[in-house]
């Protein structure tokens, strides 16, 4: 039977499909722009998924608001067996959390469905490396509000796990919160990209009203909901959630190992 990878062309997908593929099974890329993916990957709108979604048991799901009821309703028609959706952590904590409101639609298929939940993303880290190659500068508010970055690999490996175990096998209507294995801020995490790579970055530390003028995202409201956040964040520890280690049964990797594993980001 095959698996629809959605998403195609982010990280996750690429490594929740090279997994599948070396476990022996018949993978299908979707994407917007498939062009690039190989002779597996399929054009995907999410709008009408039909056509990517014939003749396929599981799902590999990224979350998106917009388009949930109409893949609900073409993995019906289908008779998808299994949806493995990418959430986030933000969903545990309450029903009006849009991430938890997609969470609900997606659940109310016929098929089983499993919702992995991380936290912020090691690769976050990736924006930061345009700045400190233009200015030698890493300018964002609230650098000492903490987080538990979870490496893009350690989601994949969850992700795979629920795939490759399949419907029927625990995983069934559960919903699984990840995160890195450690809180630090984001001063620290601009610490360590110092260590691990020897690059001297000026870490400066934006007021709310300059993070507005600086960020520039055309969503306000999501702009502000992340300013909140990390505000909330200041002085807080983050839990450390056991998702990996409980899903793959190796702990989750460190911001050390991830930037050992993009190097040449910050030079």
């Amino acid at each position: 039977m095959t698996i629809l990878v959605t998403g195609g062309r982010g990280a996750i997908a690429r490594a929740v499909s090279t997994g599948l593929t070396t476990a022996g099974h018949d993978v299908r890329i979707a994407s917007r722009e498939p062009g690039e993916l190989g002779p597996s990957a399929v054009a995907y709108d999410a709008t009408d998924p039909a056509a990517a979604l014939e003749g396929v048991s599981q799902v590999f799901l990224y979350s998106d608001p917009r388009t949930a009821p109409a893949f609900v309703a073409a993995a019906d028609a289908a008779g998808v067996k299994q949806v493995v959706l990418l959430s986030s952590l933000s969903a545990v904590g309450g029903p009006d959390d849009p991430h938890a409101r997609t969470e609900q639609v997606i659940a109310s298929g016929g098929y089983a469905t499993t919702r992995i939940q991380p936290g912020a993303f090691m690769s976050n880290a990736k924006y930061w490396s345009f700045q400190v190659r233009a200015t030698g500068q890493i300018r964002i508010p609230y650098l000492d509000a903490e987080e538990a970055p979870i490496h893009e690999q350690d989601i994949a490996d969850a992700v795979l796990r629920v795939l490759l175990d399949g419907p029927g096998n625990g995983h069934d209507g559960r919903g699984y919160p990840l995160t890195g294995p450690e809180s630090m801020t984001r001063r620290h995490q601009i610490g360590l990209i110092t260590e691990a790579t020897g690059v001297p970055i000026e870490a400066v530390d934006l007021t709310p009203d300059q993070a507005r003028a600086e960020m520039g995202m055309r969503d306000e409201g999501q702009r502000e909901t992340l300013l909140a956040y990390w505000a909330s964040r200041v002085g807080s520890p983050h839990p450390i959630e056991p998702g990996v280690e409980l899903l793959t049964g190796h702990t989750a990797r460190s911001f050390n190992t991830w930037l050992a594993d993009h190097p040449g980001l910050f030079a």
